[in-house]
């Protein structure tokens, strides 16, 4: 196993699903009435890109629960302590981003991130929230993005890679520029609203066949978020991919490269090689680590990324993609796993970069090996 550095920063962290019964105190009289008369309070709101009794959704030995250990217990001792993390990056993938019902899934997602502050954050100093926002709605992503803003802790916007359209279209701007005013990053996670099929297609039958299908859905919105010009429009911001697999960058680098020269014409924004703009404003988190298990393999597809910046650890608590502690893969270079494990994530997230600044020049910074 790899020597893991005290200070990790896990930028991919599952909080559990928040039961209606959780969120009902963070919501006002007139929609508690309105979720107890349609009975919408019964309802679980899990999203069914991650069905959580698939062998996929929790890694068995996370499954148990101790007697008298509380739900934040429990994540200190499966994900925080045993990595030796520093800061996880929390985020809640709840079903109110899936709802048709424009004003409930804003005053669902204002509930989620009141929950995530006060019964997280206020108890764990390591966590840092994510906001979930309602993708479809500019107007009321941003009017979220505004009330929640000036809690520090969170350092994300959180959206599905999957939505009404392309995550790169104009109507959708004012999030982005709203992320780059307040200095959060942008986090597209691995999911669908299921509002189109994910797949080019049609629907598929089983669900490997979605779970693939998640890698074509990144490629898609990071070619889209490049075409339609919005790394011009923020230049500030910064794409984090979360669950998004990594190895298909490289042919995604290499045809963007190639086909840019033919057609940038009716783009002139794109006024460099789209590989250069990726790799400075895109990043990818490290688990699934959708490589074969020979580390020689993952070398070369390292190579072919050709940048040391563009991954960020994480551990996609609980979700089963590794053993026991081997987080880090077979191929990383020794000199590359501090840079994912802790570098890239800081310098991926204005907030976190201010935040270690900040205890840099107080004196309270203390030094990871």
């Amino acid at each position: 196993m790899k020597v893991l550095f005290s200070g990790a920063i896990d930028c991919d962290l599952h909080l559990p699903l928040p039961g209606m019964a959780t969120l009902m105190p963070y919501v006002d009289a007139f929609w508690r009435e309105q979720f107890v008369t349609r009975r919408i309070d019964r309802m679980d709101f899990a999203l069914t890109s991650f069905p959580a009794q698939t062998p996929l959704g929790m890694r068995e030995d996370w499954r148990d629960v101790r007697a008298s250990e509380t739900p934040l217990d429990k994540l200190r001792r499966e994900a925080l302590t045993p990595f030796g993390t520093r800061i996880a990056i929390a985020s809640i993938l709840h079903g109110a981003v899936a709802l048709y019902n424009d004003d409930m899934a804003a005053v669902l997602c204002s509930a989620v991130n009141d929950h995530m502050a006060r019964d997280w954050l206020d108890h764990e100093p390591r966590l840092r929230g994510s906001i979930l926002v309602v993708a479809q709605s500019a107007e009321h992503a941003v009017r979220e993005i505004e009330r929640v803003a000036a809690d520090k802790r969170f350092v994300q916007v959180l959206m599905l890679v999957m939505g009404d359209t392309l995550p790169g279209k104009r109507q959708l701007w004012p999030i982005y520029r709203a992320c780059e005013k307040h200095g959060l990053s942008l986090a597209l996670h691995a999911g669908s609203a299921y509002r189109h099929a994910p797949t080019g297609s049609g629907w598929p039958s089983y669900y490997v066949e979605d779970y693939v299908a998640q890698s074509t859905a990144f490629e898609n919105a990071i070619v889209s978020f490049l075409a339609e010009g919005v790394f011009n429009a923020c230049p500030n911001l910064k794409l984090v991919c979360l669950e998004s697999g990594f190895t298909w960058l490289p042919t995604l680098l290499w045809r963007l490269n190639k086909e840019w020269r033919g057609v940038r014409q009716e783009a002139p924004w794109l006024d460099r090689m789209p590989a250069e703009v990726l790799r400075e404003r895109v990043r990818l988190s490290l688990q699934p680590v959708d490589a074969p298990p020979d580390g020689a393999m993952l070398k070369r597809v390292l190579a072919h990324i050709d940048c040391d910046d563009m991954l960020l650890f994480s551990s996609d608590y609980p979700h089963a993609q590794f053993k026991g502690l081997e987080i880090l893969p077979d191929g990383l270079p020794d000199n590359l796993i501090r840079k994912i494990m802790i570098e890239n994530p800081i310098a991926s997230y204005p907030r976190l970069q201010a935040e270690f600044a900040a205890a840099q020049e107080t004196g309270h910074e203390r030094a990871t090996s």
